[in-house]
């Protein structure tokens, strides 16, 4: 049985057929991801570069799939061709052993593509520059017939997209924000430009008016001037300005732990900081919606972009694929030229009095539920509520509410607000500890720090 174009062995033979000193007879499906430095021995790959390309390989083999939702797939398409928008290789000018899967599997789909598919204003442009790429680049040197390449003229271009300027999208935004509020000022009716009116006609009929009103104020000035008497319109007095009624000043929200919007997220890659070596930058899956800001899109989800202050305290290993618990609502930073939009929760040892922190951990990621979905919100018990938009930095709640944060003796993570000043004296007396649930009711927990901090 002939196996189908789109499946890993026959990925492999298309393989063995292009690079056969390098594919031994031997090799498996479960070998390919490993393929890289055999197939271009001139190049060396870090562990990131080798996770990364594991995980366009998952993704090129989703491509090609031929029964994924439409929606779905076209959703793929279109991160891929923002990816290579920046990059002539998927893992940047590198190739690897993913490009040649991405061109196996994508370029039958792109022979069948209408000139509006590839270089339309919808198209995928940077898709096609890609596979034409691949399949003519010495870098590569696939073995393939030119009857069976890709079809592609690079003049064929239906259409060209202007490169986004950051200034005028800045200030095409603020204009936007300046319209919108005047509409609303004005109760929704459209605002006319000073010094216009609203047509011809009334600019017309105003002339005349004006000409009515004066001939109008001479007659009375000749009238008065033979009889003595005051022909004019006595003046309107003037009525007293009403006082402003002040603006109610906003309702003080009650400090309490669900102002910190909780929610699981999905680490969908982890590498170390190019400009740090105590931090990694991850690519994380937190149920935000499309276009939501401070987020991006990687294979097909909105994600964010989150830098922590791991690295050295867990494995890299230990951060990939994994579920963890993010801090979503606070005003994002800047950590050595990279913007963190979330902050992962951790456990560590609590420090003793006069101890000092020397920041070598041991630290464990807090864990929610295996059946817990990215997104999913979570809260402390006996303290349910709606988080804030953005937390104030000025306010200092996160800081205020930190402390209670916590493990117990069974490991789970809780809300203990006998460690928040703050909250003493509040009304309802105290609460126990409130243990840190999904909506289902899930647990979150630790591997094995009780009675430890919670940051």
């Amino acid at each position: 049985m002939t196996p189908s174009p789109t499946s890993p062995s026959a990925l492999l033979e298309f393989l063995r057929t292009s690079y056969p000193s390098a594919v031994s007879s031997s090799a498996c499906e479960t070998d390919i991801s490993a393929l890289s430095h055999q197939i271009f021995p001139s190049n060396s790959y870090t562990d990131n570069e080798k996770i990364e390309t594991s995980q366009w390989l998952t993704t090129s083999s989703r491509l090609a799939t031929p029964d994924e939702d439409e929606a779905k797939h076209a959703e793929r398409l279109g991160s891929l061709n923002i990816h290579l928008s920046t990059r002539t290789t998927l893992l940047g000018s590198k190739p690897s052993v993913a490009d040649v899967a991405l061109y196996n599997r994508l370029a039958p789909a792109v022979k069948s593509w209408s000139a509006e598919e590839r270089t339309g204003e919808h198209g995928y442009h940077n898709i096609v520059r890609f596979i034409d790429f691949v399949q003519n680049a010495p870098l590569f040197g696939l073995s393939i017939k030119d009857e069976d390449k890709v079809d592609i003229d690079l003049n064929d271009v239906k259409f060209v997209h202007k490169p986004l300027d950051a200034k005028e999208e800045k200030e095409r935004k603020k204009k936007e924000k300046a319209a919108a509020a005047a509409a609303s000022a004005s109760g929704g009716q459209s605002v006319l430009p000073i010094g216009k009116g609203k047509g011809e006609d009334n600019s017309k009929s105003s002339k005349k008016e004006q000409a009515r009103d004066a001939a109008a104020k001479a007659e009375d000035k000749v009238k008065s001037a033979l009889t003595g008497e005051n022909t004019q319109q006595p003046k309107k007095e003037k009525k007293e300005k009403q006082p402003k009624a002040q603006k109610q000043p906003p309702k003080e929200i009650p400090l309490s732990p669900c102002l910190i919007d909780l929610r699981v997220g999905h680490i969908l890659k982890a590498e170390n900081h190019p400009n740090a070596d105590s931090l990694y930058v991850s690519t994380i899956a937190c149920g935000d919606a499309s276009g939501t800001e401070n987020t991006s899109e990687f294979e097909g989800q909105v994600v964010r972009t989150v830098c922590s202050g791991l690295n050295g305290l867990v494995p890299l290993e230990e951060m990939q694929g994994r579920k963890i618990i993010a801090v979503c609502n606070l005003k994002p930073v800047t950590m050595r030229g990279i913007k963190s939009a979330a902050m992962v929760l951790a456990a560590s040892p609590r420090l003793k009095e006069g101890e000092v922190d020397s920041h070598k951990g041991p630290v464990e990621l807090v864990t929610p539920p295996a059946d817990s979905k990215a997104g999913e919100r979570v809260e402390f018990e006996g303290w349910a509520g709606e988080p804030e938009g953005v937390l104030n930095p000025k306010k200092k709640v996160w800081e205020m509410l930190q402390p209670g944060f916590t493990t117990t003796t069974g490991l789970e993570v809780g809300f203990d607000m006998d460690a928040v000043p703050q909250l003493q004296g509040e009304e309802g007396g105290q609460k126990p500890i409130g243990k840190l649930v999904t909506a289902s009711r899930g647990t979150c927990t630790v591997k094995s720090l009780g009675n430890a901090v919670v940051r």
